[in-house]
């Protein structure tokens, strides 16, 4: 028989349900996500940190959790070495997982990296309230052990899943700077596909001292106000030439490095499905998206403008400079999970860095 564990949010809402996964009581911010697949993914995902997340699709468990297999000195299947979240809460968990490619099942991973989890609960309620009344603290209770309420964002979390050391992968022609603010593993990826070498460095790394073509920030979790060090660093590469891109807290990072504003959002962007307009086409793209917080478009000056639009709220979505090679999205085009219709982001900012080089010789 299942333990009982409880769901309590800072605004008093109280959800009973049965435990799952390691038997701890732990608090964070709530929040959800839409995905209908790739929990391996989400939950490996750096950008959850401090976080309870919800899985708005019913039945989760069903194909258990894959091996740890290594491509490129990455795990294949997962978004980082470990599990992000702080908990999970679902509507139902089965036990009898099937997949070809499964080594165990959903409980037996979470125990092993200390996640508790909550189940038999009214998820699309909670996303109601959630929806309503914008994010939410909250905490799990098992075994009726009190625990205080903690913001993850009032702490500098990039600190936490950033690499603590330089990493090199790859030995392709075009070097790219990786400053890691909690980076997902299909990103690197995604540019190893594209004849890279990647030289992956702390949050807090000091950019001046390294030979690029081109500079990336990664995505990552909290306040983007955090990373001060980063910022800075940034700052200082803007004076050069080399192309620069960055993905979701990395828009975050450029624009605040630019003299723009960023703000939190009141419930986030964590659907798979969301769409945006790429402003110079009028074209819309389907994407992945896990933030809180966002770029106040009108605090951009006029050496740059918005490139993406989110077509649900008007929210900005990624920006450009208006002659240096300087791009962001606050989506994933690296999706993963999730629609992958932006990947050719990547091939642009290969592109540019072949152009650059080319003005070098």
């Amino acid at each position: 028989m299942k333990n009982k564990a409880i769901l309590v949010l800072e605004d008093g809402t109280q959800l009973e349900g049965k435990a799952f996964g390691f038997e701890k009581s732990i608090s964070g911010e709530v929040v959800f996500n839409t995905a209908m697949a790739g929990y391996p993914e989400s939950l490996t995902d750096p950008s959850y940190k401090g976080q309870i997340l919800i899985a708005t699709y019913p039945l989760i468990g069903n194909y258990g959790v894959p091996g740890k297999d290594k491509k490129d000195n990455l795990l294949e299947f997962y978004e980082s070495d470990k599990i992000q979240i702080s908990g999970f809460v679902i509507s139902d968990y089965t036990e009898a997982y099937s997949h070809w490619n499964a080594e165990k099942s959903l409980n037996d991973w979470m125990i092993e990296n200390e996640i508790p989890g909550i189940y038999d609960v009214d998820t699309r309620a909670l996303t109601k309230i959630l929806r309503e009344k914008g994010s939410l603290l909250g905490k799990i209770i098992i075994n009726e052990e009190e625990v205080e309420y903690y913001n993850p964002n009032e702490t500098n979390l990039v600190a936490e899943v950033s690499t603590s050391q330089k990493e090199v992968y790859g030995s392709g022609q075009y070097r790219i700077l990786l400053i890691d603010c909690g980076v997902k593993n299909n990103i690197i990826r995604h540019f190893l596909k594209r004849d890279t070498t990647i030289i992956r460095v702390p949050w807090d790394y000091d950019i001046s001292q390294e030979s690029y073509d081109g500079l990336f920030i990664s995505n990552g979790p909290g306040d983007p106000v955090k990373c001060d060090i980063t910022i800075k660093n940034i700052e200082g590469a803007y004076l050069k030439d080399q192309p620069m891109f960055g993905i979701c807290l990395g828009n975050q990072l450029m624009a605040l490095a630019s003299g723009a504003k960023t703000y939190k959002l009141k419930y986030g962007h964590r659907s798979h499905n969301q769409p945006v307009l790429h402003v110079d086409t009028n074209r819309a793209y389907i994407t992945s998206q896990n933030h809180g917080f966002a770029v106040d478009n009108n605090s951009l000056n006029d050496q740059w403008k918005p490139l993406f639009i989110n077509l649900n709220d008007q929210t900005n979505e990624g920006f450009k400079h208006i002659e240096k090679p300087f791009f962001s999205t606050q989506f994933h085009p690296e999706a993963s999970s999730g629609p992958t219709d932006t990947e050719f982001l990547f091939d642009l900012f290969i592109n540019e860095i072949k152009k650059y080089k080319s003005h070098e010789v």
